[in-house]
Parts: structure tokens; C-alpha cells; sequence
């Protein structure tokens, strides 16, 4: 069964097109769901008329699909909440240049 530190791992190899930050230090992952053969992820864009609004959910789906075991695997956007940048990791942040706010 895979782990949720191997769908992490997955996830963080995922980026959006615009932004040199992983999905998942960017803070758009909100929930992950493992169960045997599936995946559920939980996920949010950076804003709703994101351009890549199909592409990043199609590449999560693909990349973790590429996983070993791992037969189905639901990708739900969500809006609420909504991102703003404090979701974004200390790694992310360091990656940006922004300053940690904590």
C-alpha cells in the first residue's frame, strides 16, 4: 500500500506552471486521503481564473496514478478556503523570497 509520505513526495514533484514552487509547499494541498488502492485529494488553486485550473489537477491525477498500487485517484478543487499566500511552506517561502510571517 502506499504511504502518504510517497504521495507527499509525489505531490511536491508537481508544479504550477507559473510559480517555480511545488503544489504541495505552496500550500495548495489541503487534504490527502489514502485507502489501500486509492487517493483522494483535497486541493485549491491560486486563484479561480488560474490558467492552469485543468492542467495542475490532471498532472496531481497523473503523477500519483504513476504510483506503484495505485489504481484511482479523485482530485477535488475546492475554493474554501480560499489560498492566500501564509499557506505557502518555509521552504516555499525561502524559494520566493518572501518573508516567514510566523
Amino acid at each position: 500500500m502506499v504511504t502518504q509520505e510517497e504521495v507527499v513526495k509525489a505531490l511536491k514533484q508537481v508544479y504550477d506552471p507559473e510559480i517555480p514552487v511545488n503544489i504541495y509547499d505552496l500550500g495548495l494541498i489541503y487534504n490527502i486521503g489514502v485507502d489501500r488502492e486509492r487517493i483522494d485529494i483535497k486541493m485549491t488553486l491560486t486563484s479561480a481564473g488560474c490558467p492552469s485550473a485543468q492542467q495542475i489537477p490532471d498532472m496531481v491525477r497523473s503523477r500519483l496514478l504513476a504510483l506503484p498500487e495505485v489504481r484511482n485517484v479523485d482530485v477535488e478543487v475546492v475554493w474554501e478556503p480560499q489560498w492566500n499566500p501564509s499557506l505557502i511552506s518555509p521552504e516555499g517561502k525561502k524559494i520566493l523570497n518572501l518573508e516567514d510571517e510566523s
